[in-house]
C-alpha cells in the first residue's frame, strides 16, 4: 500500500515533463525487481535466473576461452541447471568436442546459390566443411518476465566465410512447475538460398548431457532396452514415443539429475538418435529423408526440455508431454 500511495502522489504532483518521465520509470522498475526472472550479461553470453536468484541456464554467444570446443559456433544453452542448481548439460566432451549444451544445426547440408555451398553448423566437419561455418548470435532479449515465467528471443545468423546465408530466430519460454524446469524452445530457420539438410541418422536439435557417472535412458514405459542407433543407418533410429529422458547419477557426490526432451508433432516424422555412450537426446527429422527449405521460406521446430532433480518424474513428464503435444 505504501508503494501505491507513492505512485499516486507522484502522478499528481505538478512536475515538468522530464521529471514526470523519471517518476514513471521509478514506478515501472520496482514492479519487476526480485519478483521476476532476470536475464543478465556474463563473460560469454547471457544468464537467466529465477526470481529467487537460481541460475536456470546461460546462453553462450561466444566460445569460452577455457573450453576446448572445436565447433566454430557457440550459440547454445550451457550450463543448464536443475532446480537445485546441479548442472545437467556438457560442453566439448572428450570424445565429441564439437558438442555443446543444447544446440541446433545440421552437419550434412548445402545451400544452392545457385552453386552448391556445403555447410556443417553442427560442428563435426566430416560430411561437410565446418571451418568458416558459424552460427553467429546477433541479439538476445528478455521479451517479458514475471514471477511465473520468462520469455526470451534470440536472433542468430548463419554465416559461410563471413557471408550471411540465413537467419535463425529462436524463442525460449521458461517456467518452474512440479519441481522441474520447463524450457519450451522454438527454432525458426529462414535461409537466404534454397537449403537442403541431407538424409542422416543424427543432427538438428540436440541436448548434450554430462558424462561423469552412471546413466540410462527412459520413456513412459520405463528404462529403455533398445539397441543403440548407428550413425551410418538412419533406419536404426529409435521410434518416436513423444519423449525420452536421460538420467545420470553423478560420480562426484552421487546426486541424481536428468533432462527429458518432448517432441512436438508438428515437427513432422521424427526418430531418435539416443546412443548410450554419447549421452545425448537427439530427435531427428532427417532420418526419413532430406529436408528442403526454399529461399524466402522458413521451417519452425518446437521442443520442450524438462530438467529435473532425482529419477525421472515419469507422470509429470507424461502430463507435460500431453499438454505440449496437444492431447490435453
Amino acid at each position: 500500500m505504501k508503494r501505491l500511495g507513492w505512485i499516486v502522489r507522484c502522478a499528481a504532483a505538478p512536475v515538468a515533463g522530464a521529471l514526470a518521465l523519471l517518476c514513471a520509470l521509478a514506478v515501472a522498475q520496482p514492479a519487476r525487481g526480485a519478483s521476476a526472472y532476470t536475464l543478465t550479461p556474463t563473460a560469454n553470453g547471457m544468464q537467466l535466473k529465477t526470481p529467487d536468484g537460481r541460475v536456470v541456464f546461460e546462453y553462450l554467444t561466444k566460445k569460452p576461452a577455457d573450453v576446448p570446443l572445436t565447433s566454430p559456433s557457440a550459440a547454445c544453452f550451457h550450463p543448464v541447471n536443475t532446480p537445485s542448481g546441479v548442472r545437467v548439460t556438457n560442453i566439448a566432451p572428450n570424445d565429441h568436442p564439437h558438442h555443446r549444451g543444447i544446440f541446433f544445426g545440421w552437419h550434412d547440408a548445402e545451400f544452392h546459390t545457385p552453386e552448391v555451398v556445403k555447410a556443417d553448423f553442427w560442428g563435426w566437419g566430416s560430411a561437410a566443411p565446418r571451418e568458416g561455418r558459424v552460427v553467429q548470435n546477433r541479439e538476445i532479449n528478455l521479451v517479458s518476465a514475471d514471477d511465473k515465467q520468462a520469455k526470451i528471443a534470440i536472433h542468430n545468423e548463419w554465416l559461410v566465410d563471413g557471408k550471411k546465408m540465413g537467419d535463425e530466430f529462436d524463442g525460449a519460454t521458461v517456467t518452474e512447475r512440479d519441481r522441474v524446469f520447463v524450457l519450451d524452445l522454438e527454432y525458426r530457420v529462414a535461409p537466404s538460398y534454397d537449403y537442403i539438410a541431407n538424409q542422416n541418422a543424427f543432427g538438428g536439435f540436440d541436448v548434450q548431457c554430462r558424462k561423469d557417472g552412471e546413466s540410462y535412458y527412459s520413456n513412459l514405459y520405463g528404462k529403455t532396452t533398445y539397441g543403440d542407433p548407428q550413425l551410418s543407418n538412419p533406419g536404426l533410429n529409435l521410434f518416436d514415443f513423444g519423449w525420452y529422458d536421460f538420467t545420470i547419477k553423478i560420480s562426484d557426490g552421487g546426486k541424481v539429475v536428468g533432462a527429458a526432451v518432448i517432441n512436438h508433432p508438428d515437427n513432422g516424422p521424427t526418430t531418435w538418435h539416443n546412443i548410450s555412450n554419447l549421452w545425448m537426446l537427439n530427435p531427428v527429422i532427417t532420418a526419413a529423408g532430406p529436408v528442403t527449405i526454399k529461399a524466402g521460406k522458413s521451417l519452425t521446430l518446437r521442443y520442450r526440455v524438462v530438467v529435473h532433480d532425482g529419477p525421472p518424474p515419469t507422470w509429470v513428464l507424461q502430463r507435460l508431454a500431453e499438454e505440449f503435444r496437444g492431447k490435453r
